[in-house]
């Protein structure tokens, strides 16, 4: 079936869906599997286990799934794995509504084209596709989050994109069977030191924690948490040295009905409800700063709210132009309605510097007004200095060019001096609220043209500064990344110059400051 005509039968059937929607709910059965653990050549996992942890208790908390209905088995043997899916298959044969039954099954470790790598042990992938096909429920869902896992789906007419864009639905009475898998054929699954965890199974546990309910139904669908899963996933690994990781899908089902995996209406016991303002993609931690990333909600997604266990959250809300994060708790059986002013904000400057943006440098021009001591005795020079910050984690870099015009009046001369002058500024920023501070160094090169307005008296003269010495910096940031700055650098500079009728000796060194204040714009 072409992928057209499969839409348009999805389509079809989300049109008779309605009805099936007040049926009761189908019992449900959850098997979900870890293994940081390969063969002897695979590298351990680090998050394998813990993301079979996340998804367990998701299940748990919002799938509708009872404890006595439900097994978490963590570095665990084939062995074991096929006892316990032939345990519950045989629970479910033996149920009055297998029928209306879904059995979930969920899978993390490593893996090949051939089966699933359980430390020492291999499961083969054929016959696990046959146990879960052969289960009595009505429904049947397993989802591989591990290398070449597309294998399962290849074979079968997956999609790797786009995903579904109409309901996967199936009547709870219905028969159906589909397989979520992390990767495509030869691709890696890959982890981040960030997430701690799998991409894939970061964005398919905060799509079932609310961030897919794109509909804002109060429940979260298969075809939801997928798209979900899958745009997350494409966006994330486009940007990883291992490259872009696919995850597939394939299907078969008859019938009518949605395919819900959590709901979200009835905050379970001992968990709260957090919305999260719109414009901004937020990611959710427990406890502090530090600690495991729980939940992300991109900042186009439409749902914004997420049921999490009750206690603190630290969260981080990247906009166009600026950072807002701080500490949230998350109460028993209420809804926190977050606010961006409840939050601490931090421009681009300060994100970089705080190492909680994925740059690793903020930049963009400022110009301002240039007020300098003369150098050659006059008056002060008065003119303009453009710059183009280069700012990072712990040091910034300040390209400079400047042009200033002084002169002194000593009858009978009168003369003009024009300098222009190429620099650079080394400082360290500290961030205080709402203002910034740095210090450092400032060096530049400058050449001076001086000429003189009394006719016959001289003609003009040239010269050459090098400019050394200590630089502080005041800004404060305005909207939209523009800020206010304030410079002051003093030190001295060594001048070469043509003897003239006012100073015989070409080299001197003499005291030097500047003053510049102006405005800057950061990308």
């Amino acid at each position: 079936m072409t992928g057209a005509r499969v839409l348009s039968a999805l389509a079809f059937a989300g049109t008779l869906a309605a009805p099936a929607l007040a049926a009761a709910a189908p019992t449900r059965y959850a098997l979900v599997i870890g293994n940081n653990l390969g063969d002897a050549q695979d590298a351990p996992l680090r998050y394998a286990e813990d993301d079979a942890r996340k998804v367990h208790d998701v299940m748990r908390a919002l799938g509708d799934v009872a404890p006595d209905r439900s097994e978490l088995l963590l570095g665990e043997d084939a062995d074991t794995v096929l006892r316990a899916v032939a345990r519950i298959n045989d629970e479910i044969r033996a149920s009055p509504d297998r029928d209306d039954a879904m059995l979930f099954v969920y899978y993390s470790g490593h893996a090949d084209a051939r089966g699933l790598h359980l430390g020492a042990t291999t499961l083969d992938l054929g016959l696990l596709e046959r146990m879960i096909r052969g289960s009595s429920a009505g429904m049947r869902l397993l989802v591989l989050d591990a290398c070449r896992s597309g294998a399962i789906t290849r074979v079968k007419g997956a999609t790797a994109g786009p995903p579904l864009q109409a309901r996967v639905r199936v009547r709870p009475a219905g028969q159906g069977v589909v397989f979520l898998t992390a990767s495509a054929a030869g691709e890696d699954a890959q982890e981040s030191e960030r997430l701690r965890g799998a991409f894939f199974t970061h964005y398919f546990v905060s799509g079932l924690l609310g961030a897919a309910d794109s509909d804002g139904d109060g429940s979260v669908a298969l075809d939801e948490v997928y798209k979900y899963a899958y745009d997350g996933t494409l966006r994330a690994t486009s940007k990883t040295y291992a490259g872009i990781q696919h995850p597939t899908y394939a299907y078969e089902f008859r019938g009518q009905g949605e395919v819900v995996l959590t709901t979200l209406q009835a905050t379970p016991v001992n968990h709260g409800a957090l919305v999260v303002p719109a414009g901004r993609a937020f990611i959710v931690m427990q406890g502090g700063a530090d600690g495991p990333v729980i939940a992300e909600v991109d900042a186009q997604a439409r749902a914004r709210k997420l049921v999490l266990r009750a206690g603190r959250y630290y969260l981080r809300g990247r906009g166009e132009d600026d950072l807002i994060e701080g500490s949230v708790t998350v109460a028993p059986g209420r809804t926190h309605a977050l606010a961006a002013s409840e939050l601490q904000a931090f421009r681009y400057a300060r994100m970089v510097r705080k190492g909680g943006s994925d740059r690793r440098l903020a930049h963009g021009p400022q110009v301002g007004y240039l007020l300098a001591t003369p150098l050659d005795g006059g008056r002060l020079c008065h003119g303009v200095q453009v710059g183009y910050p280069l700012e990072a984690r712990h040091f910034s870099v300040v390209p400079l060019a400047g042009w200033c015009r002084g002169g002194f009046t000593n009858a009978p001369l009168v003369a003009t001096t024009d300098h222009v002058e190429l620099g650079a500024r080394l400082v360290h920023a500290w961030d205080l609220r709402g203002v910034s501070i740095d210090l450092g160094m400032h060096v530049g090169l400058g050449w001076l043209l001086q000429r003189f307005e009394t006719p016959g008296r001289a003609g003009p003269r040239t010269g050459f500064a090098g400019r050394f010495g200590a630089t502080a910096a005041l800004t404060v940031d305005l909207a939209a990344g523009v800020y206010l700055g304030l410079t002051l650098t003093g030190g001295f500079a060594v001048l070469r110059r043509d003897p003239g009728p006012r100073l015989a000796d070409a080299w001197a060194v003499v005291p030097s400051a500047q003053l510049v204040a102006g405005l800057g714009k950061r990308f």
